[in-house]
């Protein structure tokens, strides 16, 4: 045979082709992930940029930031609107946040409601929104926060405990848990949320030196436990109480905490995992996040598991196999420390391959559901190219966040189909009573079995009631089997509907 440069050339672009198509077919994304971006607003960390902009200019900030998590493949937002027991949204209990206006108490100008305009643009995307609120921080810094008079810090001073810079509710007292759980009920009563999102900040991080003081509420309410375990059940009570107010209020709303990343090292109890770290959520934060899961107290959780993969003390892939281990029934997510990318001057976090990595790791783990990536603005700065990484491969395909049965597992009716008449066009149409997210688009290619397990899921559709699709403008090739099926609020997926 006479080969040609030219041919050879020809052979080795076909065979390379063809290798990138099987590598590509071979990580195709799950059909289920849950892809999240925390926004912090305390301090002013993702958004607004800066205090006081105009209520233009923090629209068009906070519609940027969607757009960009949105090409990134993400289908959630963590939306932290009560940073320092204050508000991103009109409050009956507390004041307008300092971080919005740069003034607390200050309303913003022209007048709108932050968070219904979040929730709105957030869902316009396909987009799930869970609201973030710290639970017990009431000022962020006593020597420089702004503090309005109608906050409740000033109305019952006696609810508060100061400790290094920082004023916090004290947790146990009964009012204080009463007075949390009111400013939950009221978010969930009056706003179209997914998620109620706690943080790790339960008690504070220990200061070498400082003692919490809590003695006088310990000597009332504390009476056979030791301060420990006292604490422990202060941090219970307060989880219990939100979840049984969800319940009552929107059961359909979830409700997730992100601890710190250990739960109790081995050396201090043999379920805990082979870490060493130099605090934990149960010794430390007095947050007893295992006894949450058990008792069904939260939906899901998302340790912020920060470290890099081989780290001498506390190692990504230990942590991960631990919660995975660890998960009883509820469904984790992995917080990532993306901005460590940039923080960090040497170790793991360097390595270009350290987001891939842990997320081909995350996703070897059934009872690992997703991740949850710290913060929002490490992704404008593209540390090692990952969010390329995430828009070509890991995330180039769309993912649905996973159902929770023990929310709702009833799944929509099934979608009608009617061709338009003169157009290419078929319409997808959804006749439910209940509300729906939209319409998802499978592929299954020829040769394998028309079932979901053999599906890629290609196309999400945001739409309430119907939908009109090209197929020729898809342009997906005529050998792959197409189907089509309605989507709820809740993830939950139809029966299917063949489209060719």
């Amino acid at each position: 045979m006479n080969i040609t440069g030219t041919n050879i050339k020809g052979v080795f672009t076909l065979l390379f082709l063809l290798g990138f198509f099987m590598m590509a077919k071979s990580q195709v994304p799950p059909q289920y992930e849950f892809r999240a971006v925390w926004v912090a607003t305390v301090e002013n960390i993702d958004w607004p940029s800066k205090r006081g902009l105009p209520t233009e200019d923090q629209k068009s900030e906070f519609i940027k930031l969607l757009d960009l998590h949105q090409r990134n493949g993400m289908n959630a937002i963590l939306m932290q609107v009560r940073p320092s027991t204050d508000a991103f949204y009109p409050s009956a209990f507390e004041p307008w946040s300092e971080y919005l206006t740069g003034k607390q108490g200050l309303a913003p100008s022209p007048y709108y409601d932050p968070l219904q305009f979040m929730i709105e643009e957030t869902h316009k995307r396909g987009m799930e929104f869970h609201a973030w609120l710290n639970p017990y921080r009431a000022v962020f810094n006593v020597n420089k926060s702004s503090v309005a008079h109608n906050h409740v810090t000033r109305l019952n001073p006696q609810w508060f405990l100061n400790y290094g810079t920082i004023k916090i509710f004290n947790p146990g007292m009964p009012e204080v848990r009463e007075y949390v759980n009111g400013v939950i009920k009221d978010v969930v009563s009056r706003y179209d949320l997914d998620g109620i999102h706690f943080d790790d900040y339960f008690y504070p991080y220990p200061i070498a030196g400082k003692t919490i003081p809590d003695e006088a509420t310990y000597q009332k309410y504390g009476v056979g436990m030791t301060r420990n375990d006292w604490r422990r059940s202060n941090v219970d009570s307060i989880i219990r109480m939100v979840h049984e107010t969800i319940q009552t209020a929107n059961s359909r709303i979830k409700f997730g905490i992100s601890p710190f990343g250990v739960w109790r090292n081995k050396s201090k109890d043999p379920a805990g995992s082979s870490t060493r770290a130099g605090l934990t959520n149960y010794d430390d934060l007095y947050a007893d996040i295992l006894l949450w899961m058990k008792n069904g107290w939260i939906d899901y959780v998302a340790p912020q598991l920060y470290w890099e993969i081989g780290h001498p003390l506390c190692d990504y892939n230990v942590l991960l196999d631990w919660w995975s281990g660890n998960s009883f029934g509820k469904q984790v997510f992995v917080g990532h420390g993306i901005y460590r990318g940039y923080e960090q001057k040497s170790g793991g976090w360097r390595r270009p391959s350290e987001i891939p990595n842990q997320i081909k790791e995350l996703r070897e783990r059934p009872q690992i559901q997703g991740s949850v990536y710290f913060s929002s603005k490490s992704f404008a700065r593209n540390p090692y190219g990952w969010n390329d990484s995430l828009r070509n491969n890991y995330y180039r395909l769309p993912a649905l966040v996973p159902p929770m049965p023990w929310i709702d597992s009833i799944a929509p009716i099934v979608p009608l189909i009617e061709k338009i008449r003169g157009s290419k066009q078929q319409r997808i149409m959804y006749r439910g009573a209940e509300p729906i997210k939209g319409f998802a688009l499978y592929t299954v290619s020829p040769g394998k079995a028309v079932a979901r397990e053999n599906a890629t899921l290609v196309k999400l559709y945001v739409a309430e009631k119907f939908v009109d699709v090209d197929l020729e403008e898809l342009q997906i090739p005529k050998i792959e089997k197409l189907f089509i099926a309605a989507v709820d609020r809740n993830n939950n997926v139809s029966e299917w509907v063949s489209l060719r």
